[in-house]
């Protein structure tokens, strides 16, 4: 609690108040999932930088997104530069190494030079990516959702769709097992969340998992991996898999 005061310098009062469950939705560097023990997670660093770019050469990217592989660009992910309304995202993430996200950084400005040429960095963002769901979701009366809780795709990196969606299952079992809210909660409650939601997308972190493993680990793997997608059916299971976020064809 701030209790009114304003500007940089103002420090909060630590106040206690009592609730019947706590969800955490508080990202990547979660508090609530440090309070429960919920356990650490590997995570890709994403970096990019927010660029306004001519309008000739924004007229481009008004009907697509790039994707970018490579070793210039990531040793174990992808980069990209992506459409946001009046500006693009140009970025990159890693696993493995961290400490080079700047010299990739530098390879996918490097591989879109002809595209952003002349563009004007609004914005630089960095933020951790989970890499798989934290080993325990729950603890008495606390669960997690969203970044918290590791709901973050590999291959794609999607995760704000999991996000909204995991706090939809959580708010739907909470509410239909306590009865209207007629009943405490408790940890078999939040579990049925749990259970709801990794029966559903399970499978989909799965495959996107052996996908990113398969794929992403040399330029010859990249190389077969774009040669795929190159297939008229390949691109429907994968946009469809996109667009409904969960595993789609039967071949």
């Amino acid at each position: 609690d701030l209790e009114g005061q304003e500007g940089n310098a103002r420090k909060g009062v630590k106040k206690t108040l009592e609730v019947d469950v706590v969800i955490g939705a508080d990202g990547a560097n979660s508090r609530v999932a440090k309070e429960i023990e919920a356990g650490d997670y590997e995570y890709a660093i994403a970096f990019q930088e927010r660029m306004r770019i001519p309008e000739d050469k924004m007229d481009y990217y008004k009907d697509r997104a790039e994707m970018y592989v490579g070793e210039d660009v990531s040793p174990d992910f992808y980069a990209w530069v992506f459409p946001k309304c009046d500006h693009v995202a140009v970025g990159t993430g890693t696993v493995i190494d961290k400490k080079g996200i700047q010299k990739y950084q530098q390879g996918i400005r490097e591989r879109a030079k002809n595209r952003i040429a002349g563009g004007e960095i609004l914005r630089v963002e960095a933020h951790p990516i989970p890499e798989h769901p934290r080993p325990w979701r729950v603890k008495d009366r606390a669960t997690l959702i969203g970044d918290a809780a590791g709901y973050v795709t590999k291959c794609s990196g999607e995760g704000i769709y999991f996000a909204a969606k995991s706090g939809r299952m959580c708010a739907e079992s909470i509410v239909t097992r306590t009865e209207m809210g007629t009943r405490m909660v408790d940890d078999r409650d939040l579990f049925d969340y749990i259970n709801k939601f990794d029966a559903e997308y399970g499978a989909t972190y799965f495959v996107l998992d052996a996908l990113q493993k398969v794929f992403y680990t040399s330029d010859a793997a990249r190389e077969s991996f774009v040669d795929l997608c190159e297939e008229e059916y390949v691109q429907k299971v994968t946009f469809d898999s996109y667009l409904y976020k969960t595993v789609q064809g039967n071949n």
